[in-house]
């Protein structure tokens, strides 16, 4: 039996739950109604997580995915105006966005140069992003202290992926070691990035939000400004 090991611990607090996102809008939208922040400082954090005829599957300010129809203005001021392919024209806070399946608008193609994903950090400073495992969209917080991207168990079936085909293994966790399968992802993106044949681990249990790990992380340049941080793919 294999042995891999999660440096820090997994819990259920310490991420933000999606009230605490609502929550965080409406202090927003208050506070840019009295004057206090600046216009477009509380600009809407929205991902495309999938297409349907005539609806888009959003999330917005990290909240859960949700299915928005064409033409209907969300409470955040996002509108979804067209649908062509994978990809999808929408309306934020009053200006046009064209998301692929899989972006959000903090990682769209910069046109040049090398692939990268553009994070903004949470009222809690966690960096969260909308990426893509497989074809299937997945939800990940940024973990540098993970030595591989981890996914629970129902993210795991979601995608398609079988644990009983990967490697078995122990790691640790905040609640003592637990078993965990080794396995390989054909694809994982995040924004314009896409790596291929990274290793990943699948938990027996369900986590939260899926970890984006060091084996996607240590092949990106990675550099922090404030609340930002941009991912750049090295090779």
């Amino acid at each position: 039996m294999g042995f891999m090991f999660l440096r820090g611990p997994i819990t259920n607090d310490g991420f933000l739950r999606p009230a605490d996102f609502t929550r965080q809008a409406l202090r927003c939208l208050l506070l840019a109604a009295l004057g206090f922040v600046a216009q477009g400082a509380c600009a809407a954090d929205v991902g495309l997580a999938g297409l349907f005829p005539g609806k888009a599957l959003l999330t917005i300010n990290g909240g859960r995915p949700r299915v928005v129809p064409l033409g209907v203005l969300t409470d955040e001021g996002v509108k979804v105006l067209s649908i062509e392919g994978e990809s999808a024209t929408l309306e934020i806070d009053g200006k046009k966005r064209v998301l692929r399946v899989g972006q959000n608008v903090a990682s769209q193609s910069s046109g040049g140069g090398p692939a990268k994903a553009v994070l903004t950090a949470d009222a809690g400073g966690h960096f969260m992003t909308t990426g893509n495992i497989n074809g299937t969209t997945v939800r990940f917080i940024v973990d540098t202290g993970a030595s591989l991207i981890s996914l629970g168990a129902s993210d795991a079936r979601r995608i398609g992926i079988d644990p009983e085909k990967g490697q078995p293994g122990i790691t640790n966790t905040a609640n003592g070691q637990t078993i965990v399968s080794r396995v390989k992802l054909d694809t994982v993106r995040v924004g314009e990035i896409v790596l291929n044949n990274v290793d990943a681990m699948v938990m027996q249990t369900d986590l939260p939000i899926a970890l984006l790990g060091m084996s996607f992380l240590n092949r990106m340049e990675m550099q922090r400004d404030g609340d930002t941080m941009t991912l750049k793919k090295r090779y």
